[in-house]
């Protein structure tokens, strides 16, 4: 029963928030301290700092770490699924959708008009990052590691987690 009741609360939040894991994140209180009582709102709010600073998804880490502390192994893999289901649903759904009518012209008109959006969600991401860097690091920082990781990603192919590594490091010698 442990496990239905993850399931579901992280199921539901995940179905009908809208706005990523941020938006979600009060839903997720409701459920775990308000429904169910796992966590005290001081509980949750350390929880919750903590997850915010660690790499990834804020929503599935909070769903491990819940999960794990109520029902140990099994319930933080019933709590993830949970929150991963809905997106992956939707996901799969879609994809049927778009492969059952590629030869549509609307869908191939749609297609080709993806990539655009994309290529200036990207380059607004690249500016954002771009700008950000320049105010917390400043120029030289900012150009010493762009450059570098251009070099070391095009010119000798390093794998990207290791140039992320090592602007890392970087960061932590001459940021820190």
């Amino acid at each position: 029963m442990i496990y239905w009741k993850l399931f579901l609360a992280f199921f539901v939040p995940n179905i009908v928030g809208y706005g990523g894991g941020p938006a979600i994140i009060p839903l997720i209180e409701a459920e775990v301290v308000g429904r169910y009582g796992w966590m005290n709102a001081r509980e949750f709010a350390e929880t919750l700092a903590l997850g915010n600073a660690l790499p990834s998804p804020i929503a599935t880490k909070m769903a491990g770490y819940v999960g794990y502390d109520v029902a140990g192994v099994g319930g933080a893999l019933v709590a993830v699924l949970a929150t991963v289901a809905p997106s992956l649903l939707l996901m799969l759904g879609a994809l049927g959708l778009l492969q059952r009518h590629s030869d549509s012209p609307r869908v191939k008109r749609m297609s080709q008009w993806v990539r655009p959006v994309i290529t200036v969600m990207m380059a607004w991401l690249t500016w954002s990052f771009f700008s950000e860097g320049l105010t917390s690091a400043g120029l030289l920082h900012t150009l010493l590691i762009g450059t570098g990781a251009a070099v070391a990603l095009l010119r000798f192919r390093t794998h990207p987690a290791i140039v992320i590594l090592a602007a890392l490091v970087y960061g932590g010698i001459f940021l820190g």
